[in-house]
Order: C-alpha cells, then structure tokens, then sequence
C-alpha cells in the first residue's frame, strides 16, 4: 500500500508540469545563472575601470601609470572621447572627479606635481603630495581593492625607489654612509632600474603609498545604502505582485466570468488596458509606501527627491505591470504561472541588480543583466537617490523602460488572443 501510495504520487506529479518544472527545472536553471554570475570569471575578479591623470609626468610617475596599464585587475582609462568628435581628450582633475560624479567609472586617481620626487613611503615627514582617489562609494568594493592595488604595484613596479627610500631613511636615523657604500649602493639602484617590471602578484605592504581618498558622492547623505535597498527590492516585488495580480486574468478565463465579460461592449485590448492601469496604480502605491516607510525610520531622503522619483515609479510600475500581463497570458493554469514567473523573475532579479548588487558582477554579465527590467529601474533610482541628477538626466532609463512596456502589452495581447470572442 506504501509503494502504491507513492507511485500514485509520482504518476501525478510526472502529469503535473508546473509542479514538474517548480521541482526540477526551476533549482536547475536558477542553480546555472548564479554559477554563470559568480563562477564566469574562475575565481578571478572582475577589471575595475580607473580613471587616471598624471599631472606630475615625471619618469616616475610614468611607470608608475604604465604599470598599473599592465594590472590584470585594473582597466586603466586616461581620455575620454569627445562626442559627435570621435576624438580623444586626455582626464583631468576637474573632468575626472566629474566622471566619477557621473558614473562613469567607480574611481579617479589623481597623481599630483611632485608625486614622482617620492612616490612611496617609508616613514619620515610625511611633505610630499600624496595621490588623490575620487571614489563613488555607491560600489563599496572599487575603492579600497584599488588602493591595495595601488601598494602592490609600488612594490612590484618601483623597486628601486623602494630601495633608494630605504637608504635614504637609513642615513637619515643611522650612521652615515660612506663614499664606498653609496657608490655600491648606486650600483644596486641602477640594476635594479634596468630590471622590466613584471607585475608580479606578491602583494605589498600597506602605506608604501598613502592615498587621499575623496568620496565625491556619499559624504552628505544621511544613509545612502537604505534608497538602493529599497529600489533593488522593491522592482523585484513588483515583479511578483504584478504576476499574481495578472493572473486573476486565468482565474476569469476558468470561471468563464471572460467569455461573460467580452460578450459585453469590452474588448478585449481594452480589458487589458483597464488591467494595466490598475496593477500600475498598485505599484506606484507600493513603491510609494516603501520609500516613505524608508524616510521615516531608515533615512531615505524621499522628499529632496520627489520629481525623479515618481517619474523613475511610474515607468518601472507600467514595465513591470505590462510583464504581469504576459505571464499571465502566456499560462493556461495558476501552477504554470506560478512556475514560469518564479523561474523568469528570480533569473531577472540575480542578473538586473535587485539580489546581488552588478558592481560585484563581471563586465559580461553585466552587460547581460541590460537586457532585465531591474537594471534599469535601479539605475534610474540611483541617479535619482544616490547622484542627485536632475529628471532630464533620467531620459535613457525612462525611454528603455517606457518601450519595453508598450512591447510587453503588445505580446500579452497577441498571447490573449485565444480569449477573444469571435
């Protein structure tokens, strides 16, 4: 009876294809997304672009610029490209702080006048011009793995400044040194010079080059990491409620309260509609209550920020409704909507930034994740909350998602076709 009991069951969950797909084929593909996410790069980690001006130039400074060019954890950028010109312009302070201001790179280095006289440090006055990190702390990870790189490459690809600091401080707090040991150590120095630098992968020691670190964003927000938290999550949840509220669409199609309702003067295009504007109103009314709850007890400074904030919802309530609709259209019972919306949100969300934050992805999923809802919601959430820019600015996130709704609702029309009345 035990064995009967449980064949039964198989048989039924064999004819069950939801419930097949929830069991078997949703942990399996959700499984290879996050492995594609964390594991593409072989445990290596993702190239962080840096922005960087010499305003020094000596032939210290030079190497040293060329040597974090050869840095396998670094994209080294030192112009920009003018455009409609297609030219490039060389960075410099003033334009490299602007384009971490922008969110064009996480980080800036800046190599002041007289950087190359002592580019590393090993105790003594601490007189000479220390590099400037223009930082966007927005990616919390970017500054701090760049200034440890930044030691490392002063061990690996400055050895013989090393060493002449070295000597320097010797006869500084020790005994001087004599005409024989200076010129011996000269000889050292310059075969030490001679030697190509070869990036090895030792790392450096802490200080060897003490880095002015600026955040050029976050120093005046009460708490930034609340308003992104709350735009990661909350395009995720509107993702699952629009699914479950669009598929009362199923439940009318079951009950034949559809086939009652498109006997009426409602067509169908404009059930849909009526279907939109509702779970759109629902969503605006979700994101709102989120972002005043955050203001009220978690700092999010909602009211500095009304303008692009409700033009930022109100796109991503339309993108995310529309996509509610086609799932729905799309499946013929509740389990099937059930399965396809967890397994297509849930990829949507790891790869679009609401579950793991892209600065910690590699460039290519990156890339990938454009092709999500989430990404650009939460990018048009943090020009608003996090750069401060003005709505006009907010043009390439409104257009994308404003687009992808309208051609969300024209598929869910074509799938609800099955529905129509002839």
């Amino acid at each position: 009876m035990i064995l009967a009991v449980a064949r039964t069951h198989l048989a039924r969950l064999r004819r069950d294809r939801a419930g097949f797909t929830l069991a078997f084929v949703v942990p399996v593909v959700f499984f290879s997304v996050f492995a594609l996410v964390f594991g593409g790069t072989r445990g290596g980690t993702r190239r962080i672009p840096l922005v960087i001006v010499d305003e020094d130039g000596s032939a210290n400074s030079r190497r040293f610029v060329e040597a974090l060019r050869r840095e396998k954890g670094l994209r080294v950028i030192a112009a920009r490209v003018e455009t409609g010109a297609g030219k490039e312009t060389p960075y410099d302070r003033s334009s490299a702080e602007r384009a971490v201001r922008d969110g064009e790179a996480p980080v800036a280095l800046v190599l002041p006048r007289g950087f190359g006289s002592r580019p590393v440090r090993l105790g003594g006055p601490d007189d000479a011009p220390k590099p400037i990190l223009f930082a966007d702390t927005a990616d919390p990870v970017a500054p701090p793995l760049v200034t440890g790189l930044l030691q490392k490459v002063a061990m690996t690809a400055l050895p013989d400044v090393l060493a002449e600091t070295g000597i320097d401080q010797m006869g500084r707090w020790g005994a001087p040194l004599t005409d024989e040991q200076r010129r011996r150590l000269e000889e050292g120095l310059g075969r030490l010079r001679e030697r190509a630098p070869s990036g090895g992968s030792e790392a450096a020691g802490s200080g060897l080059v003490p880095v002015e670190v600026r955040d050029v964003l976050g120093e005046t927000k009460k708490n930034p990491g609340s308003s992104l938290l709350a735009a990661g999550l909350g395009v995720m949840f509107l993702l699952f409620s629009a699914a479950g509220a669009g598929g009362a669409l199923i439940e009318e199609a079951e009950s034949g309260t559809l086939d009652r309702i498109l006997a009426t003067q409602v067509t169908m295009t404009k059930l849909l509609l009526g279907k939109l504007l509702y779970l759109s109103s629902v969503a605006v009314l979700q994101l709102l209550v989120m972002f005043v709850w955050g203001e009220i007890f978690f700092g999010v400074e909602l009211h500095r920020h009304l303008g692009g904030f409700f033009v930022i919802t109100v796109v991503t309530a339309f993108a995310c409704s529309a996509f509610g609709l086609v799932l729905a259209a799309a499946s013929k019972t509740r389990m099937q909507l059930v399965a396809l919306s967890n397994l297509l949100i849930l990829i949507m969300s790891a790869l679009g930034g609401s579950m793991v934050p892209r600065y910690l992805l590699s460039e290519k999923i990156q890339k990938l994740g454009l092709v999500t809802l989430n990404a650009w919601a939460i990018d048009g959430f943090l020009k608003v909350f996090w750069r401060e820019e003005p709505v006009w600015r907010l043009w390439p996130q409104v257009l994308v998602l404003a687009v992808a709704g309208a051609v969300l609702f024209g598929i869910a029309r074509r799938l609800a076709a099955r529905w129509d009345v002839a």
